[in-house]
Order: structure tokens, then C-alpha cells, then sequence
């Protein structure tokens, strides 16, 4: 099963422990700006969308170029203060190379722009793992549209019940769901009463065996 199987993973809360730090990063933006948004908004309305989505609820009707020039100075802020290698979800590396052993397909599928995506990957050392890698730029509509998880299934030359997607957001839970895959729910983000629509839910990967995932597409 393992040659026609793939692990598809969003990036930030399940390959890093990032979102307190883009929760930082959002603090100090909107400050700049007299705005401000509690934690329970960006749970549910930030975590797992894009910038072009969260921006304008925030600030306001804007243009594309006004939306662009804020999301870049947000990022650019949140690369300043985050660390990957020090925020790496425990497990996961050894994960990957596991499931890379085995010959399962890998593939990254995230709601963050281009420059973090190769920011976290780059530094973690972890890029060449990847068959196939999305991001914000690669799609027209962000979770929980399905269409990341789509575009990631098409390029693998899989079908969605070959596949299970690894998500820490509800967003991106539905995302996956949606797209027809199994999904797996990792709780750095969320409680695992929120992730209740997953297949299987975990604290992260330490001990998590991919022939233990893969038993969900049976």
C-alpha cells in the first residue's frame, strides 16, 4: 500500500509550532495599525486561511496592493521572531523519514505565503523530502475550500482515498475532509474535542507509526 499512498501535511502547527508566534507578530501588526484581535478570533478566523482572507476583516475594505503590502510586513515580522528548528513539532522529523523509508508519498499543502513556506522548510532541512509542495500562491481559494488538498492529490497522481492529510486547524480538518481524504488532527493548535470530524487525533508525532496511519485508508 505504501507506493500508492501519500501523508499530506499543512506546515504551521504541524510541521512547526508556530502559531504563538504569529500570534506575536499579529499583536505587533495591529498595534502599528490601533488594531486588535483576541485570541478566540484568530482560532477561529485566522489559524488556517490566508492573509487575503483574515486582512480586510481586520482593517477594513482595502486593495489587492494595500492587502499585499500588509501581509508581506506581517510575515516579514513573523520571520524575525520565529525560530523553526527550536518549534519543530517533536516527532516529526523522524516521521518523515520513516514514511519516506517506506515509500509513501509526501507532499505539503499550506495557507502561507511562498517565503515562509521556504523560510520553515529551508531551515528545518526537511525540503527534499517533499514529492510535491503548495502554498498560498498555488491556489485561488484557501481552507476550508478544498482545493489545496485537491491540487496536491492531482500532481501526487493519487486519488483522495489514497491519501491522508495531517491538519491542526478546523479550517483545515474540513479542507481535507472535503477534498475526500482520511485526516489526521494534531492538537498544538486546537483541542481534541475540536478536531472531532478526524480520523484520528494526536498530540504530535513522537511514537506515531505510518503503517498506524495508513491502516485508515483500509
Amino acid at each position: 500500500m505504501s507506493t500508492e499512498a501519500a501523508f499530506i501535511f499543512d506546515m504551521d502547527g504541524v510541521l512547526v509550532h508556530s502559531n504563538p508566534d504569529h500570534k506575536k507578530a499579529i499583536d505587533i501588526f495591529c498595534k502599528r495599525y490601533n488594531k486588535s484581535v483576541s485570541e478566540e478570533y484568530l482560532r477561529q478566523n485566522v489559524y488556517g486561511t490566508t492573509n487575503r482572507e483574515w486582512i480586510p476583516k481586520v482593517f477594513g475594505e482595502l486593495s489587492t496592493e494595500e492587502v499585499d503590502r500588509l501581509a508581506d510586513e506581517k510575515e516579514a515580522l513573523f520571520r524575525e521572531i520565529f525560530d523553526p528548528e527550536a518549534n519543530r513539532v517533536p516527532g516529526i522529523l523522524q516521521f518523515l523519514e520513516a514514511g519516506r523509508s517506506e515509500g509513501t508519498k509526501l507532499a505539503v499543502g499550506t495557507s502561507a505565503p511562498v517565503e515562509n513556506e521556504n523560510f520553515i522548510l529551508e531551515r528545518l532541512g526537511i525540503t527534499g523530502y517533499f514529492d510535491v509542495i503548495l502554498n498560498s500562491s498555488d491556489v485561488t481559494h484557501s481552507k476550508p475550500h478544498p482545493e489545496i488538498y485537491l491540487k496536491a492529490i492531482e500532481k501526487l497522481g493519487l486519488k483522495p482515498t489514497q491519501c491522508v492529510v495531517f491538519e491542526d486547524s478546523v479550517a483545515g480538518v474540513e479542507s481535507g475532509n472535503r477534498a475526500g481524504c482520511k485526516t489526521v488532527g494534531i492538537t498544538t493548535t486546537h483541542t481534541p474535542e475540536e478536531m472531532k470530524d478526524c480520523a484520528m487525533v494526536v498530540k504530535d508525532f513522537e511514537g506515531l507509526e505510518p503503517a498506524g496511519v495508513l491502516d485508515l485508508l483500509s
